[in-house]
């Protein structure tokens, strides 16, 4: 399987995604739009996965290539292909679908609980999940749900946690592909940005929830990252 992946920040984990694209021998295509504008063409992917950045899903004065991301987002679900957009990828998708961006409305920064709908309970990504699991957190923004498409999870802070469109293409506000190590190279890098979104992280909440919610996060993650790996899988 080939797998464009857009990277929309200077430092981009693939986490969990990563790991579970790897295991089935992806061939994986690399895009970083944020540097030079440039986007993978429609045809040239089976799987198409948007992670997040810093920026919001209407910047567009600073990072031109947001509409047309969102739109070729939209055209391959659409389309039927295997899409995910997470953080910053979800919000694009929910843009192209014709949602509203609510920037600054939901922040939720750590590990947070997440709960499925009854149709995330019966989702084949998701349904092997408790009902309610912690999942690793970092955004400010939500957005409305698209019409046309099934929530799948919500928290109590940003209602739409993660919407699926036709067979394959997710979105998650959540940050699944973010492993313990992921998250500890985040707090090296952005110590004065985590400490600002959640204060006392780097000294208390952090070493004391790495070592339960975090790895319960982790054997989440990497189950979401396979079984939608998956569908990609039995699309082709």
């Amino acid at each position: 399987m080939r797998v464009a992946i857009v990277e929309n920040t200077r430092v981009t984990h693939h986490g969990q995604v990563g790991v579970a694209l790897h295991e089935q021998a992806a061939k994986l295509d690399l895009y970083k739009p944020w540097s030079d504008s440039r986007l993978p063409a429609p045809d040239s992917f089976d799987a198409l996965v948007v992670f997040g950045g810093e920026q919001t899903a209407r910047d567009d004065h600073t990072h031109p290539y947001l509409p047309a991301l969102a739109t070729l987002m939209r055209q391959a679900g659409e389309d039927g292909k295997a899409v995910l957009g997470i953080c910053l990828g979800a919000q694009l998708l929910a843009r192209g679908l014709g949602a509203e961006n609510r920037i600054g409305a939901a922040p939720e920064f750590g590990w947070c609980d997440v709960t499925l709908t009854d149709a995330g309970r019966a989702d084949p990504v998701l349904s092997h999940l408790p009902a309610t699991f912690p999942i690793f957190q970092w955004h400010s923004d939500t957005f409305t749900l698209p019409s046309g498409v099934t929530r799948l999870a919500t928290s109590t802070t940003a209602q739409n946690q993660c919407f699926r469109l036709n067979r394959a293409t997710y979105a998650t506000q959540f940050h699944f592909e973010a492993s313990r190590a992921v998250v500890a190279d985040w707090n090296r890098t952005f110590p004065e940005t985590v400490e600002r979104m959640n204060p006392g992280w780097l000294g208390t909440h952090h070493p004391e929830r790495a070592p339960v919610q975090g790895a319960l996060a982790d054997a989440h993650g990497i189950a979401i990252a396979r079984a939608w790996v998956n569908l990609i899988e039995s699309g082709n």
